[in-house]
């Protein structure tokens, strides 16, 4: 049944059950809503509101009001209240003098001076920049009367101005006709423009309004800066002007919100009383927002009081001057220092098109450029930023510190810089906290070689504590990470792309070390805070790029970001421009911000946590090697089994643990590799601080009683229009539970749907269950004899291949071999489940239809890996094709037909429809 629409108008105009008695004031509101359907601008608002006063009437709900006044200010606050609309008003005016419109007479030339004269102010400001103020919009035919030479006072003088302030605050009334005239001198001719919409509601006409092909006197064109000034006071074809050009994006406003006035409004008189009813009788839809300016007034881009806006638009004009020069800095800046040379074509381009019109201060700008050139280079380095909200924080970085070549300076830099120590549990510990530049990095080395190596040779595990480094050079990197590296193998650790140097550094490990290296087999823990930056930001990006160590602490500064700093001139915008690439050895680029710790502590503890982690890493292959036992012992494809087994002792031996810190990221690690070795989802490690539950193989068999609670809560059994069955049920019973219970289940399920012309299996929600009765139910969609091969499974538990075929005698009667089945599946469908729908599927008895299955297992183990708290499941059993002789994929069934979850059944309906219809047709 269609709702009645009824304008809530009624209720609040007839407010608190108005009893009228009187014929005369249920003559006068039935009146008003006359007026108001016949005239009222939005009449869509007014649905049903006729027929709601007359029933409101006849019921005799309408209070008596013997004050004129006070019933006028009511219907008043009701109209407005109900409309959201304050234009409407209802008053009470005795004895009034019609208002009869005077006579218009055509004006005189001199009438025609004075009206302009009055009308607009012209004024030429510093740096040639026009004011124009405008306060009576004039219409077009006195526009046109007036001929281009009075008009050379106004148009003629502003269109040589250089910018224009538009200065509306005290235009308070005037006609839309103008509008247009108005709107054309800030346009070429063509093309024309369509500006606005009028409807009329007592004519029902609608009028498009469009820029003019011709006006008098010159234009001021489409291309110079133009601001529009509004106050409170704005009002009428003023707010249509400015809401015209700042949609256009031709104009900024700067000022107040305007009134909010009409594009027409007239009073009413009602009936031959003494009340009267206001209404505005035409509107204005914009023909880009399908809105309008009047009741809500235009919001200015820039909000200042009205007195100060002349003043603001000055320093507006002046950013507007500024803001090409800025780009044109900027674009020249990224064309000669941008590291990423492919991405600034695009950048260029990008800028030349950003909107800036509402930029509204130099903050502003900087803040918009920043926003776009982020968004489209995807380069955290590239800044734009306001150097007086920023404070230095541009800076570029601190000038490094170069040691002379000679052998005393080096000599007394590396004593004074390296700290090393040897630590409880013969561990070793480097500290440094700069590393500076020299051209004779091989005599450095060499130093470096007899005081911190050689110490160090023989340690267990070795700290290299970064947390108070704050500069350096990335140039000696290279021998550091050759001592932790195997150097018997040749690699490229980083590379450096500078763009102002137009040189490109490969940094590969030394060929040749003076000192012991340390055994890359070894522990290597470094430590962090957020005060670690530069060099050692660097050394810290690559022991994770490199898993040559373990990194722990806190996040690191970010405050390396290879970039130079620019001040563009005149203003106090700044732009930051990585003129660096740094690239390690995966080829990836790092764009700068913080190292993410393996660890994260607080900078204090790192020391302490780095010594758990040691623990923690001793037992660390005793784990992976038992990961891969168990799955070379019960993994149900063998072969599988022992590649995996073979990959993650690869992981393990090249490092690839080291960031593993406890046994939780252990186990998200080793279940991520099992997948992306296996491609077997069904594989996953898992953190368990108790021995898990073993489920229980023996199910609980139901009593009569329960059995039938059982067959209402899982099984959902109709008949469709056509003679279609439906059986849906969310769970796979047991065959223990099914051969018990075989005769009710035959009597309250089977025989109401065995006897359809097709049959619609749900298992879109069958989540769970057992597979031991999926032969069983098999059985009833393939004849008696011969026996039918299902499927045959392998139990890598047993190592026993079992063939699985249909039975030769089932309870009540088959379904049959030749009658449609459709199966519908969800990613909900569990594994039992699963394993009937592919055997259908397979032995192309049913189509199968709905989303992909997520793929389960028969049967899986959970098995504790050596001592430890960690488990691991593994799929025992596989499925191999009745038809095929190939293992089953376990990444789930594949539906026939694909739909989503909620439109499957649907989608059956419709297909068994289509193949009726062609068997009649046949």
């Amino acid at each position: 049944m269609a709702e009645k629409h009824t304008s809530p108008l009624l209720w609040i105009l007839l407010l608190s059950a108005l009893r009228f008695t009187s014929s005369f004031q249920s003559a006068l509101v039935l009146e008003m809503a006359k007026i108001l359907m016949q005239n009222y601008c939005l009449p869509e608002k007014l649905l049903g509101m006729h027929e709601a006063i007359q029933q409101a009437i006849n019921s005799g709900e309408l209070l008596q009001i013997s004050d004129k006044k006070t019933l006028a200010s009511l219907l008043t606050a009701g109209v407005q209240g109900a409309l959201n609309d304050p234009r409407l008003t209802v008053s009470y005016e005795a004895k009034a003098v019609p208002v009869v419109p005077p006579v218009l007479q055509s004006p005189s030339k001199e009438q025609l001076k004075r009206l302009v004269r009055n009308s607009f102010k012209v004024d030429i400001l510093e740096n040639n920049i026009g004011y124009l103020r405008i306060d009576h919009i004039i219409d077009e035919e006195t526009s046109a009367k007036i001929g281009s030479k009075l008009w050379d006072n106004v148009w003629n003088k502003v269109a040589q101005m250089s910018s224009l302030i538009f200065d509306l605050r005290y235009s308070t009334a005037g006609d839309l006709s103008g509008v247009p005239v108005i709107i054309s001198y800030f346009y070429d001719p063509e093309p024309l423009i369509h500006i606005d919409t009028v409807y009329d509601r007592p004519s029902n006409t609608t009028k498009e309004l469009w820029t003019m092909s011709s006006i008098p006197g010159k234009r001021y064109g489409k291309n110079k800066d133009l601001i529009i000034l509004t106050s409170r006071r704005t009002m009428g074809a003023a707010e249509a002007v400015a809401y015209i050009l700042t949609k256009l994006k031709r104009a900024i406003i700067v000022g107040e919100r305007s009134a909010g006035g009409s594009v027409k409004v007239q009073k009413f008189r009602i009936a031959e009383s003494d009340f009267y009813i206001t209404v505005p009788v035409a509107r204005s839809i914009n023909p880009i927002t399908g809105q309008s300016w009047e009741v809500s007034g235009v919001s200015p881009t820039v909000n200042v009081i009205a007195k100060e806006a002349v003043s603001k638009a000055k320093s507006l004009l002046a950013l507007r001057y500024v803001i090409p020069k800025v780009v044109q800095i900027i674009s020249n800046i990224l064309r000669d220092t941008y590291a990423f040379s492919d991405r600034v074509s695009t950048l260029l381009q990008h800028l030349q098109s950003i909107d800036l019109l509402s930029v509204g201060s130099e903050k502003d700008l900087a803040i918009r450029l920043n926003q776009n050139l982020q968004t489209v280079s995807e380069d955290p380095r590239l800044i734009i930023r306001h150097m007086q909200d920023d404070d230095g924080s541009l800076e570029d970085h601190q000038k490094l510190y170069t040691i002379p070549d000679n052998i005393e300076s080096l000599k007394a830099y590396t004593d004074k810089v390296f700290k090393v120590e040897i630590l409880p549990d013969n561990t070793g510990y480097l500290r440094f906290d700069e590393l500076a530049e020299t051209s004779a990095v091989t005599k450095l080395e060499e130093l470096m070689s007899q005081k911190v190596w050689e110490p160090l040779k023989d340690t267990s595990n070795l700290i290299i504590d970064l947390r108070y480094n704050t500069r350096g050079s990335c140039n000696s990197l290279a021998f550091i990470l050759s001592y932790l590296h195997d150097c018997t193998k040749k690699q490229n650790f980083f590379t450096i792309n500078d763009r102002i140097q137009n040189t490109t550094t490969e940094h590969k490990s030394l060929s040749k070390i003076t000192g012991p290296a340390y055994n890359s087999e070894r522990g290597v823990y470094v430590l962090t805070s957020y005060h670690t930056a530069s060099i050692g930001e660097e050394l810290a990006y690559l022991i994770q790029s490199l898993t040559c160590g373990t990194v722990i602490g806190e996040i690191t500064s970010g405050n390396l970001m290879h970039s130079k700093t620019f001040q563009i001139e005149g203003t106090d915008i700044a732009i930051s421009v990585p003129f660096i690439n740094f690239i390690d050895n995966n080829g990836e680029y790092w764009l700068g911000g913080g190292v993410v710790p393996d660890a994260i502590v607080l900078a204090e503890e790192a020391l302490n946590r780095a010594y758990e982690i040691m623990e923690f890493h001793k037992g660390l292959r005793s784990l992976i090697v038992g990961v891969g036992e168990l799955l070379e012992k019960h993994y149900a494809i063998q072969e599988v089994a022992i590649n995996v087994s073979q990959v993650l002792f690869t992981k393990w031996a090249e490092g690839l643990y080291r960031p593993v810190v406890d046994f939780e990221s252990l186990a998200s690690q080793l279940t991520t590799d099992l997948y992306e070795t296996s491609g077997d989802h069904r594989l996953h490690v898992f953190h368990c601080d108790v021995e898990p539950e073993l489920p229980h193989n023996v199910p609980k068999m139901p009593s009569g009683e329960e059995f039938g609670y059982i067959i209402e809560a899982l099984f959902k059994i109709e008949v469709l229009p056509g003679n279609i069955g439906y059986l849906r049920f969310d769970m796979m019973l047991g065959i223990e539970v099914v051969k018990a219970n075989g005769a009710e289940l035959i009597k309250s399920v089977w025989k109401k749907i065995v006897n359809t012309d097709a049959l619609i299996i749900d298992m879109r929600y069958n989540t769970g269950g057992h597979s031991t009765a999926v032969p069983l139910f098999c059985t009833y969609f393939f004849d008696a004899e011969p026996l039918q091969h299902l499927y045959s499974i392998y139990d890598r538990t047993t190592n026993t291949l079992t063939k699985v075929t249909t039975f030769s005698r089932v309870w009540g009667q088959r379904y049959g071999s030749s009658k449609d089945v459709f199966i519908l599946t969800s990613h909900m469908t569990g594994s039992p489940a699963e394993l009937f729908a592919r055997t259908m599927s397979d032995l192309n008895r049913a189509t199968i239809i709905g989303e992909p299955t997520i793929g389960g297992s028969l049967s899986s183990g959970t098995y504790q890996i050596r001592d430890s708290v960690l488990y691991t499941s593994i799929p025992n059993k596989v499925v191999l094709s009745a038809t095929t002789g190939t293992v089953w994929s376990f990444l789930g069934v594949e539906p026939h037909v694909s739909a989503h979850v909620n439109d499957a059944l649907s989608v059956a309906q419709r297909i068994i429809e289509a193949r009726l219809k062609k068997k009649e047709i046949n």
